[in-house]
């Protein structure tokens, strides 16, 4: 019988391990972009749609990360921004004294 909650495709890898014991160490898109890899092919005879949804979930952690740091780089750029503006008020103020 089937187990409907860890089916076989989960427990086929020729490695004997799990999947999930994988990809619970992982982020959400990352776990599932593991998780149609892992089971290309086992779940139907067509890998290809797994393989499609595992390149979706990385473009979308592509698209995450590079949104993460462009705005740790705006964020930055406007801390060196206010750090100048600081120095310069600075001296001025002692060009004045």
């Amino acid at each position: 019988m089937t187990d409907p909650i860890n089916p076989d495709h989960y427990r086929a890898h020729p490695s004997g391990v799990e999947c999930i014991e994988i990809t619970e160490h992982m982020n959400f898109c990352l776990g599932n972009a593991i998780k149609y890899i892992w089971r290309a092919g086992l779940k139907s005879p067509n890998p290809i749609q797994d393989l499609t949804k595992a390149a979706w979930y990385i473009d979308r952690e592509i698209d995450r990360l590079n949104q993460y740091h462009r705005a740790a780089r705006d964020k930055q750029a406007d801390q060196d921004k206010e750090a100048l503006a600081a120095i310069d008020q600075r001296i001025k103020e002692y060009r004045h004294d």
